[in-house]
């Protein structure tokens, strides 16, 4: 079952004795710093957890699914998330 952002925020608020508010201002914060490591081109990494880059995509070619005819993809950045030993053990239930 998936969680949204006000069901952590409260989990987490509860775990640990900060109020939603709190929680749910360094959850900003968290991901602020995670934009802009991406948009500079920096890897973001918390050690065992899970690490954020940003990666190149090259241009290639695709075809329009509606008509068949090629077109071309432009160069272009994604993200990549690697999930850490500690979350990998988590998954696996070790």
């Amino acid at each position: 079952m998936a969680k949204n952002r006000s069901e952590l925020v409260a989990e987490v608020a509860e775990k640990s004795g900060l109020t939603q508010k709190q929680v749910s201002d360094v959850l900003d914060g968290v991901f602020e710093s995670f934009t802009e490591a991406v948009s500079a081109g920096d890897k973001l990494t918390i050690p065992g957890w899970l690490s954020v880059e940003r990666t190149e995509r090259a241009a290639r070619k695709g075809r329009n699914p509606q008509t068949g005819a090629e077109i071309e993809i432009p160069a272009g950045y994604s993200v990549k998330l690697s999930a850490g030993s500690k979350l990998k053990a988590a998954a696996s239930n070790k």
